[in-house]
C-alpha cells in the first residue's frame, strides 16, 4: 500500500512539473508575442484592417509668358474596384455586367480587371456626372467613386508639341509635361479606410485622408499670341500648298527665348490617343533636313570673320563651277556674271558661295559649323532633340566642301538654324535656346528662375553688323522680296533644297522651301524660320512659298510687341517697283498670261498657238513691274536635239508637269476642262516612250477627290 502511494505521488509530482514547464513555455511565448514582437503584430493587424487608396495630386499649371493657362488639372470622377471585396460578395459577374453597361466598356475587359490579384484597380477615368451618379446609386460591392485630377488643355492644339501630353495616371509622357514631370507632379495623398476580418468596412471607423500636395507651375517663354499667329499661318499654307509637314520657330535673338514653336500636322493633347505618333512628333527639334541656301549664312559669317572676303570683292559666275572634276551649277543656268559680294548674297549665287567655302578650307569652315552648334545638341529643355548629321571633318573631300558651303550634304534641325541666325545677328553670341522662364509654387511665388545663357562667342560684333546689312539686301533687292515688311527693315535668306533620295542622289520633284530671317535689322527683336516640306504645285521656291509666311508672322508679331517702325522710303520703292519674272514655258497661254499678270507684268506674243514654247526675259530675272515679257508661241522643230524618254506624270499638277516636260524639250498638251486643273490621271504616250524634241504629250487632268483625313 505504501509503495503504491509513493508511486502515485511521483506521478503527481511529474505531472505538476510537466504542467509547470508547459505554463512556463506559454508565459515565455506570451512574453515574446506581447512585449518583444507586440508592435510588429500590431502593425500587421493594422495593415490587415486598413486599406490604402492613393490620391494623386493636381499637376502644376503650365502658363505662357504672360500668365495665360495652357495646361491645367481638373477634378474628374474616377471609378475604382477592390477585387477582394467583389470576390467575397459572390457577384463578380453581375458587377462586371453592370459596370460595362454604365461605363460603355467591354464586359470581358471589366471582368478581367475585377479578378486581378491586386489590392485595388482603376476601372475608368473621366466619368460623366450621369455615370458617377448611377454607380453610386447601384452600391455595387467593392466599387467606389473618387475624385481624380486629370490634365486638360484649354487651348486644345495650340502649342501642342511644346506642351506634350500627360497620361491617365497623371504622369508626363511628352514635351514639357515629361521634361518637368518631377516638378509638375507634386506629392501623392492617401485615403485610409478600416475593414473587418470578413472584408467589410467597419462602421463609424476612422477614415483618414492625407491631402496631396500640388506640383509646381511652369511659366514658358512661349507667347500665346505669337504662337497663335504662327499656327494661323501654318494652317493657311497647308490649305494652299498641301505640304507633307511645316514648321515655324520664332526666337528672341538676344536671350534665346523661344516665343513660338509650331508644327503641322498637329494634334489635340486632350485626345492624343486618336493621333499617330508622327502627328505628335516635334519636327522643330527632332527632325533634320538639308537646309539648302539658308545655310549660306554660316559660310558668309565664316568668310567675313576669317577675312577671306570683304564686301568690295568681286566674283564671276558663268553659270557653274568645277570642283575636283565635278560640275556644280548655279540655279540661274546662264549665270550671274560679275558680282560684288553683296550681289552674290542677294542672288544666292552657288558658285560665289562655293568660292568662299574653298577659300576657307575644311578646317576653318568646320570650326564655324561646330561653333554655331551644328552636329550637337543645343540643350533645349525638351526631350528628343536631334543633333543633325554632319560629315566627319576628316572625311570631307573638295566636292563635299563645295556642297556643304551651299547647304547640301549636311543635315540640321530647324532649332539649330534659328539659333545660328540669332548668333549671326545679335553680335555674335550663341545663346542656349530655352522654353521655361520660371517655376512657381501653389501660392504663385517664384521658386526658380531661368536666365539667358551664352554658350560662346562665335563671330565679332563687327562681322555681325556687316552680315546683317548683307542679309537685308536679300529682302530689298534679292530673292527674299516676298519677306519685305512695310515700315520695318528685314533681313534673311531663302532656301529651296532638293530632298535626298533613299538610294542616293536628289529628287527632282520634292523640295524643302524655307526662309530664315530677322527684323528689325538695326536691333533685331525677332528671328524666325519657316520650313515647308514638299509643297505641292508651282512655284515651290523658298522665296515664293516660305517668305510670305515669314512676312505675315513677323509683321503681326512686331506690331503686337509694339516695336517702333523703321520706315525708309527707298525700302518701299525697292520692294514695290521690282519683281521677278516667273517661269511660264510649256504652260497654256491663258494660264501663262494669268501668272504674269499676278506678278505685275504684261506680255506680248510672237507666233500663233496656245502653248508657250519660250519666254524673254527668262524666269528668275529681276525687272520693273509693268515690264513686258515676250511669249514665243511657235512650236520648235521636232527633229532637233535627238530623242527623249517620256516621264511618268501621274499625280503631278499641271505646272509641275509643264515644267518637267519643258526641261526635257517636250510639249505638254493638257486636256480636261477649258482650263485644266488638278492632278494628272492619264497620259499619252505612256511613260518610257521615246519622242523627238518638241514632241507632244497629252495629259488629262482632274481635280483631286475630297479626302477626309482622320486625326
Amino acid at each position: 500500500m505504501a509503495a503504491r502511494n509513493v508511486d502515485v505521488r511521483k506521478r503527481i509530482t511529474a505531472l505538476f512539473f510537466l504542467l509547470f514547464f508547459v505554463f512556463l513555455l506559454l508565459n515565455v511565448r506570451l512574453f515574446w508575442l506581447q512585449l518583444v514582437r507586440g508592435s510588429w503584430y500590431q502593425q500587421q493587424a493594422l495593415q490587415n484592417r486598413i486599406r490604402e487608396i492613393v490620391v494623386e495630386p493636381k499637376r502644376g499649371v503650365i502658363y505662357d509668358r504672360n500668365g495665360n493657362e495652357l495646361a491645367v488639372s481638373i477634378s474628374t470622377e474616377a471609378c475604382y474596384a477592390v477585387p477582394a471585396e467583389v470576390a467575397k460578395s459572390g457577384k463578380t459577374a453581375y458587377v462586371a455586367r453592370e459596370l460595362s453597361r454604365i461605363l460603355e466598356m467591354k464586359e470581358e475587359d471589366v471582368y478581367e480587371l475585377l479578378t486581378r490579384k491586386q489590392h485595388s484597380v482603376w476601372i475608368k477615368f473621366k466619368l460623366t456626372q450621369e455615370q458617377a451618379k448611377e454607380i453610386r446609386e447601384k452600391k455595387l460591392p467593392g466599387i467606389g467613386i473618387i475624385p481624380k485630377p486629370q490634365r486638360y488643355y484649354p487651348k486644345k492644339n495650340l502649342a501642342c508639341h511644346v506642351l506634350g501630353i500627360a497620361g491617365d495616371y497623371n504622369q508626363g509622357l511628352e514635351g514639357i509635361e515629361v521634361a518637368y514631370d518631377k516638378e509638375l507632379s507634386g506629392l501623392e495623398g492617401r485615403l485610409l479606410v478600416e475593414y473587418d476580418a470578413a472584408g467589410h468596412e467597419i462602421p463609424e471607423s476612422t477614415h483618414q485622408f492625407i491631402e496631396p500636395e500640388q506640383g509646381l507651375s511652369v511659366v514658358l517663354t512661349i507667347d500665346q499670341t505669337i504662337q497663335y499667329i504662327a499656327e494661323r499661318e501654318l494652317d493657311k499654307i497647308f490649305q494652299e500648298r498641301s505640304p507633307k509637314s511645316a514648321t515655324i520657330i520664332v526666337m528672341d535673338p538676344h536671350t534665346g527665348e523661344i516665343l513660338a514653336m509650331a508644327n503641322r500636322p498637329d494634334f489635340d493633347p486632350n485626345n492624343y490617343q486618336k493621333y499617330s505618333n508622327q502627328a505628335r512628333r516635334n519636327k522643330a527639334i527632332a527632325d533634320s533636313y538639308e537646309p539648302g541656301s539658308t545655310f549660306k549664312i554660316v559660310t558668309l559669317a565664316a568668310a567675313l570673320e576669317e577675312k577671306v572676303a570683304d564686301r568690295n570683292d568681286r566674283f564671276f559666275d558663268p553659270g557653274s563651277i568645277r570642283v575636283n572634276g565635278e560640275v556644280i551649277h548655279c540655279w540661274l543656268p546662264e549665270g550671274h556674271g560679275s558680282q560684288t559680294l553683296a550681289e552674290v548674297v542677294q542672288n544666292s549665287c552657288n558658285p560665289g558661295f562655293i568660292t568662299l567655302g574653298l577659300r576657307l578650307g575644311v578646317q576653318k569652315l568646320y570650326k564655324y559649323i561646330k561653333a554655331f552648334g551644328f552636329g550637337s545638341c543645343l540643350g533645349i529643355d525638351l526631350p528628343g532633340e536631334a543633333t543633325g548629321i554632319i560629315i566627319p571633318e576628316n572625311q570631307v573631300k573638295p566636292v563635299d566642301l563645295a556642297t556643304i558651303s551651299i547647304g547640301q550634304a549636311n543635315s540640321v534641325t530647324p532649332l539649330q538654324m534659328v539659333t545660328a541666325l540669332s548668333a549671326v545677328v545679335n553680335g555674335g553670341k550663341l545663346m542656349k535656346p530655352y522654353l521655361v522662364k520660371e517655376l512657381r509654387n501653389s501660392e504663385g511665388k517664384v521658386v526658380k528662375r531661368f536666365r539667358p545663357q551664352v554658350l560662346r562667342q562665335v563671330i565679332s560684333p563687327e562681322t555681325s553688323r556687316l552680315e546683317r546689312e548683307l542679309l537685308e539686301s536679300v529682302v530689298t533687292k534679292g530673292s527674299g522680296r516676298n519677306a519685305y515688311i512695310e515700315g520695318y527693315s528685314v533681313g534673311g535668306k531663302t532656301g529651296t533644297a532638293q530632298k535626298p533620295l533613299p538610294g542616293g542622289g536628289y529628287s527632282t520633284t520634292d523640295y524643302i522651301a524655307s526662309f530664315l530671317g530677322f527684323a528689325p535689322v538695326d536691333d533685331p527683336r525677332l528671328v524666325a524660320l519657316v520650313v515647308v516640306d514638299s509643297p505641292q504645285g508651282y512655284p515651290y521656291y523658298g522665296g515664293t512659298v516660305a517668305a510670305p509666311v515669314f512676312r505675315e508672322v513677323v509683321r503681326d508679331s512686331l506690331r503686337y510687341l509694339g516695336v517702333p517702325m523703321r520706315y525708309r522710303p527707298e525700302e518701299k520703292s525697292a520692294g514695290e517697283n521690282m519683281t521677278v519674272v516667273p517661269p511660264v514655258v510649256n504652260l497654256p497661254l491663258q494660264e501663262a498670261e494669268k501668272i504674269l499678270k499676278e506678278a505685275g507684268l504684261e506680255c506680248s506674243r510672237v507666233g500663233n498657238g496656245e502653248i508657250v514654247y519660250g519666254q524673254i526675259p527668262p524666269d528668275g530675272v529681276e525687272v520693273r513691274r509693268g515690264s513686258k515679257v515676250l511669249l514665243d508661241l511657235r512650236p520648235p522643230e521636232s527633229t532637233a536635239n535627238g530623242k527623249r524618254e517620256v516621264p511618268n506624270l501621274q499625280g503631278k499638277t499641271l505646272r509641275d508637269a509643264a515644267e518637267l516636260l519643258g526641261m526635257m524639250g517636250l510639249v505638254l498638251v493638257p486636256e480636261g476642262d477649258d482650263l485644266p486643273t488638278g492632278i494628272a490621271v492619264e497620259q499619252d504616250p505612256q511613260p518610257g516612250t521615246s519622242l523627238p524634241a518638241g514632241g507632244r504629250v497629252r495629259v488629262k487632268f482632274r481635280p483631286p477627290p475630297n479626302i477626309e483625313v482622320e486625326p
